[in-house]
């Protein structure tokens, strides 16, 4: 069967703005989702907040792949699926949600989450692939620029919400290099089945600590959730997938640039979040530092 004119004309323009468009929902939402959290977490509990994310995320990917025909996971995936959840979800998205929630910017917060190419090669060395000499620069580099970083006044009286800002990326990386090693279901099937098994840890933990829906929540932090549920976990994962597929992996993971700079300019207009001066000094040397790693890597 031949194609009509106006699918073809569709097609084409999909391969026109696809890209671009995908660059733009991982730049802009990916980045403003730091700010987003911040808004949550005003009124709902953080844990219990990013649980609700995940699983309502999660379960509407994984029901709507199974309304496809996609295949369930086998109970090694499942298994593979729980541990590498339990490392992204709860340890990556959940202790920025608690670092935000104890005072962190979320400017600061996404410059640290920026660190994560610097922990994956690390991780790799422990793993049998050790960073080269010019990804070596780049973590000692990288290492200078949080130290500086934390000269910042708000982590500075913050040592817990640095803590949990400091450990989200390590949790991310290596959860990212051990993912590698296990079985885990294929495509986006991986993504829903990681987000419901690390909402269960969310809610798990947020409830043994205590965390309860005491009060209703505000409008905008009601808001802030709706958009994090289907912007930040739906909307620019599929992004993510999609440019993964189509270009070089230098672009398709070039938002770690760009993700910390939406941060700071949101948190400053929209959240009145100030930037200190440890903080205009780190940032560059820590954006660089993961851009060496990525460019050695890249570099085979």
């Amino acid at each position: 069967m031949e194609s009509s004119p106006s699918s073809l004309k569709s097609a084409a323009a999909l391969s026109k703005w696809g890209v671009p468009l995908a660059l733009f929902a991982l730049y802009f939402i990916w980045g403003s989702t730091y700010l987003a959290i911040r808004f949550a977490v005003e009124t709902l509990p953080p844990l219990l907040m990013a649980g609700i994310r995940f699983a309502v995320a999660g379960g509407l990917l994984y029901g709507y792949l199974m309304w496809r025909g996609t295949p369930a996971p086998t109970r090694a995936q499942w298994w593979g699926a729980v541990r590498i959840g339990v490392l992204l979800i709860f340890g990556g998205n959940g202790f920025i949600t608690l670092a935000e929630a104890r005072g962190v910017s979320s400017g600061l917060a996404a410059t640290l989450v920026a660190i994560m190419p610097l922990g994956a090669a690390f991780w790799s060395g422990l793993f049998g692939k050790w960073p080269r000499a010019l990804e070596w620069t780049g973590l000692v580099l990288g290492l200078v620029g949080v130290v500086l970083l934390t000269r910042d006044g708000s982590l500075q009286g913050n040592p817990l919400g640095l803590m949990f800002a400091l450990a989200a990326p390590l949790c991310w990386s290596f959860g990212t290099v051990w993912s590698k090693h296990l079985p885990m279901p294929g495509g986006i099937m991986s993504s829903a089945a990681q987000m419901l098994t690390g909402s269960v840890a969310l809610v798990g933990v947020g409830l043994l600590s205590g965390e309860r829906l005491t009060t209703l929540p505000s409008s905008g932090s009601l808001w802030a959730l709706l958009y994090l549920i289907f912007f930040g976990s739906i909307v620019a994962f599929s992004a993510y997938l999609y440019l993964v597929a189509r270009v070089a992996p230098t672009l398709a993971t070039s938002y770690a640039f760009v993700n910390p700079a939406v941060a700071l300019i949101l948190g400053a207009w929209l959240g009145n979040e100030t930037i200190s001066n440890s903080a205009w000094f780190a940032i560059p040397i820590i954006l660089g530092a993961v851009g060496l790693v990525v460019w050695s890597q890249n570099r085979g």
